[in-house]
């Protein structure tokens, strides 16, 4: 009877091991959590830590952009620093050229609404430039050689590997 009960607790969590290692992966692999930093900091802004709220910092009030500004920047970089680019399969090549591709549109961009974006100098241009290359760069070469999706694939694999292996151990008929 002992032996039934364990069974009947146990079974239920490794039917359902694999989907939600899985699921439970993908939500902590947030990539687009650093567009809501990107785009407070281009406005000149700090988080508070004991509050959590995102205040202005007067020092970089003449060099921080708009509101519109840094909203449009990272809705562009959101294009691609999110989880489906981080688990898809890219070569070098494809990341350097999208990753490029971007930055030069994020500067025509900064060049087309200067100032509806509060551009008043070159390198805040170039600074943004930098930012929007380098998240992008970023993300995107976590997705070359497949890298976060093997890993996904591996602890899918080993959750299976697991799961089918303690099933054979809690079988309605041992052998003994």
């Amino acid at each position: 009877m002992e032996q039934e009960q364990e069974y009947q607790e146990v079974a239920p969590a490794t039917q359902y091991q694999m989907p939600s290692d899985k699921a439970d992966l993908l939500e902590k692999i947030k990539p687009e959590l650093i567009v809501e930093v990107i785009r407070n900091k281009l406005m000149g802004r700090r988080e508070n830590p004991q509050t959590g709220l995102w205040e202005d910092i007067e020092a970089l009030k003449d060099n921080a952009i708009t509101e519109l500004g840094a909203w449009e920047i990272t809705n562009l970089i959101l294009s691609v620093v999110n989880p489906n680019v981080s688990i898809s399969k890219l070569k070098d090549q494809e990341i350097r050229k999208r990753a490029y591709s971007i930055m030069c549109t994020a500067i025509r961009m900064c060049l087309a609404n200067w100032r509806g974006y509060g551009i008043t100098n070159r390198a805040q241009i170039s600074y943004i430039g930098d930012i929007v290359f380098s998240i992008i760069f970023i993300t995107m070469k976590q997705a070359d050689a497949e890298g976060v999706r093997k890993m996904i694939i591996g602890i899918r694999s080993e959750s299976y590997h697991h799961s089918d292996a303690d099933d054979k151990k809690r079988g309605l008929f041992r052998r003994r």
